[in-house]
């Protein structure tokens, strides 16, 4: 019995000097400084500290992302150029996201999104070919965070999406969403200067751009919001509806109605929202947001819908928005000659999986724009001047996709057209634009 007590004691100090050892040899390796045994409580509370952690022993942390960058040809009839840059739709970004278990059926959580512009494709233009001064640039696009239970619905406080923001987009739930969503062809084309069918510019100056004629202050798409400083509520579903709605900024509020659901062979996604707001700095439905303009009456609505039949992976996808501008200062209001702006389209295809290595997607689409008037502020005097009456717009677009389910990632091709007309303030008529072709290109891969 000796023996054996013996030869157990034995392997107990023989078992701890592998351990010490263990530690030891790394932290010699990296060449952390002194002796190695003498302090391990040290040697390991620096290694803590300088190692990411998973969040901490209550609340979860999650990091996840992805980086969006596009090549694109433009020829606007007197100039083509080929950019490369980080892409409008869905821009580069990474999330921390948290959360604890509060009981079995309450949770709390936060969200930090921050966006990263390489070459800022919202900035460039026939004479800016990277988006300087905002190339290389974060963005805080979400700072919030929720309460969530599975009985009662989630309360969400901070920067983040109110209720219509993305109204007309997230009805898509193909690979297009990653790249040429409700809000594509406008990001794409807005940034850049018009020509006329001679090759002259469009308005005084440098002349107007897309972004200029387009209305909807969110990506030039009426019916869609963005992300504010806002209360947000979403309910629990119930037969395939949930209800969002948010408040916040400055007098702004919205709802939004959701549907999805499978029947048989088909998957449906719907959605139809409205919002309102007083608000000219955070939600500028015309012009500037600086002052008499900063006091506006703004309403937007919208409906959206996808269906697909998944055994072929046929789909259709459509949406119509709409914003109506007016304003609480008489100048102003009286300056708009056209208060409403519309967009619809509609976008058909077929995404299915062909290949080992992961879906594939070919899509048209077409959207067209009738989009009301542009108010703008005068230098230092704040009188309000009228920019443009109105204007109507056609996109048409082809484009494929392919995903690498392996590496997560989505190749995108999209090759897209754009013209129409744009009457500027007291013209008598309408001045055509020349079409803009763009050819974007480009791949974004998660982590």
């Amino acid at each position: 019995m000796k023996l054996a007590s013996g030869m157990m004691g034995a392997w107990r100090y023989a078992t701890a000097a592998l351990l010490i050892g263990g530690w030891a040899m790394p932290a010699t390796a990296a060449d952390l400084g002194g002796d190695c045994c003498a302090d391990l409580e040290e040697r390991v509370a620096e290694l803590e500290a300088t190692t990411a952690r998973k969040g901490n022993r209550k609340v979860s942390l999650t990091i996840s992302g992805w980086v969006n960058e596009n090549v694109l040809w433009f020829d606007d009839g007197s100039e083509s150029n080929t950019y490369v840059g980080t892409n409008p739709v869905e821009q580069s970004r990474f999330r921390f996201v948290g959360e604890a278990k509060i009981t079995p059926d309450w949770s709390a959580g936060y969200v930090l999104e921050i966006g990263v512009w390489g070459g800022n494709s919202t900035a460039w233009n026939q004479d800016n070919p990277d988006g300087s001064p905002s190339n290389n640039t974060l963005l805080v696009r979400k700072s919030s965070w929720y309460l969530k239970s599975s009985t009662y619905g989630k309360l969400t406080v901070g920067q983040d999406s109110t209720a219509t923001y993305h109204l007309l987009d997230d009805a898509d739930t193909t690979m297009t969403r990653n790249f040429y969503d409700a809000e594509g062809a406008p990001d794409y084309a807005r940034p850049f200067f018009l020509r006329d069918k001679s090759g002259g510019t469009i308005g005084s100056g440098a002349g107007l751009k897309w972004s200029d004629v387009l209305r909807g202050f969110t990506n030039s798409t009426p019916g869609d919001s963005g992300r504010r400083n806002i209360v947000r509520y979403d309910t629990p579903t119930f037969a395939g509806f949930s209800i969002a709605t948010t408040w916040g900024e400055d007098d702004m509020w919205d709802m939004a109605l959701v549907y999805k659901n499978k029947f048989n062979d088909f998957d449906f996604n719907a959605r139809v929202g409205y919002g309102a707001s007083g608000d000219g700095v955070g939600s500028a439905c015309h012009g500037s947001t600086s002052s008499p303009d900063n006091a506006i009456d703004c309403e937007w609505w919208g409906v959206a819908a996808f269906v697909q039949h998944t055994p072929t992976g046929l789909y259709a996808y459509a949406g119509y928005g709409d914003q109506n501008d007016g304003s609480k200062n008489a100048a102003v209001n009286a300056a708009l000659v056209d208060k409403d702006s519309r967009t619809w389209f509609i976008q058909g295809g077929i995404e299915n999986k062909w290949f080992a290595l992961g879906k594939t997607n070919l899509f048209g689409e077409y959207r067209r724009d009738e989009a009301g008037s542009n108010v703008g502020i005068s230098g230092t005097t704040g009188a309000p001047t009228l920019v443009t009456d109105g204007a109507n717009v056609d996109f048409w677009a082809v484009g494929a996709a392919q995903s690498i389910e392996a590496a997560q990632a989505t190749l995108y091709l999209v090759y897209q057209h754009v013209d129409g007309d744009v009457t500027l303030a007291g013209a008598s008529t309408a001045t055509d634009i020349h079409a803009l072709q763009q050819v974007i290109g480009g791949m974004k891969i998660n982590f």
